[in-house]
């Protein structure tokens, strides 16, 4: 048998029509799975307001892909004034949206840190001209009280330069504001800013406007009903610019969003179950360390010495465990 009988008639282009293809059937599965489960997610959310600390201990479970930007001080806050997160697919009915475009909200109590009860981001999920997609966002204003501002000023710089960008364009770049924002995040350390600068996550690329993403889907709707017909069609990829992500606040913004989105908000039960099921073992743990005193001690005073202090401290801890969860601060 020659090379040229073991060569496949399959080119890639055909692979990467079949993969677009099984993108569209997990588009429209995730629209019937919103609508079916809507119902069950507001059942849960009328039930799990009831349950004190709900959404911080869910956040003490958070995977690391999430955890990694949660600081203390973030950590803190939420476990006293966070009251509810939610995701809404607003787009899902829009012909023109995608239902991969979500809004994502913090609902919280009043606190020592900003002013606002509810902070929401949205996502959209858009297409450049080059075919690339993924979620884009706008800054949110958060309204920081005095020495409360956990990101020292870098979202509010943030609003600033993205008003500046929106009368100016590419030569904002310029700007006082993007050089204001530009020293903040030089001058801080990226292992230690805080959660809350997700709140001024733009894109991982480049901003898309509703009209740019809308020529880009007619496009590639364009080329691939050509190819559909066994015609060529120039793939846009082609011509993918590299861009500077600079000034972007939170490189990371769009895979948080997402992990946040598709897996902590739909599995929220079983992150606070795992809370207390860890909390029931350091429990166990404590009693075992009471026991281990009890047998190894030779000096009786002793031991009930350590004991009634053990006990005090197994005390606190349960009362410590009835209030929010504290959050390790990280090494």
């Amino acid at each position: 048998m020659t090379g040229t009988e073991n060569e496949s008639k399959v080119t890639y282009e055909e692979l990467a029509e079949l993969e677009k293809d099984f993108d569209d059937v997990d588009v429209q599965l995730l629209k019937q799975q919103y609508k079916l489960s809507k119902p069950l997610y507001e059942k849960r959310q009328a039930l799990v307001s009831q349950i004190p600390h709900f959404w911080s201990s869910v956040l003490e479970m958070a995977p690391q892909e999430i955890d990694q930007f949660i600081q203390p001080s973030d950590s803190n806050l939420f476990a006293n004034a966070l009251k509810s997160i939610s995701i809404d697919r607003f787009e899902i009915d829009d012909p023109n949206g995608s239902p991969r475009s979500f809004a994502m909200t913090f609902e919280f109590e009043p606190n020592e840190h900003f002013e606002d009860r509810v902070l929401e981001k949205k996502f959209w999920f858009r297409r450049a001209e080059e075919n690339w997609t993924g979620l884009i966002s706008e800054p949110v204003k958060i309204n920081w009280k005095d020495g409360g501002d956990l990101t020292n000023g870098i979202t509010d710089a943030a609003v600033a330069y993205w008003e500046v960008r929106k009368q100016k364009g590419d030569a904002a770049k310029d700007s006082k504001e993007a050089e204001k924002l530009s020293d903040l995040l030089e001058e801080c350390n990226a292992e230690s800013v805080s959660f809350f600068t997700l709140f001024s996550f733009v894109s991982s690329r480049k901003y898309i406007t509703a009209e740019e993403s809308a020529e880009a889907n007619a496009a590639e709707a364009e080329r691939r009903a050509k190819r559909a017909k066994g015609e060529k069609a120039e793939d846009p990829a082609d011509k993918i610019e590299n861009y500077d992500q600079g000034l972007e606040v939170h490189p990371s913004g769009e895979e948080l969003a997402t992990v946040i989105a598709e897996d902590l908000w739909p599995s929220a039960i079983r992150y606070f179950t795992s809370a207390q099921e860890a909390e029931h073992l350091e429990f166990d743990d404590s009693d075992m360390e009471i026991e281990e005193i009890d047998e190894e001690s030779e000096d009786e005073e002793d031991a009930r010495v350590n004991l009634q202090k053990l006990g005090e401290e197994l005390k606190k801890g349960r009362s410590e465990r009835d209030g929010p969860p504290s959050k390790k601060r990280k090494a």
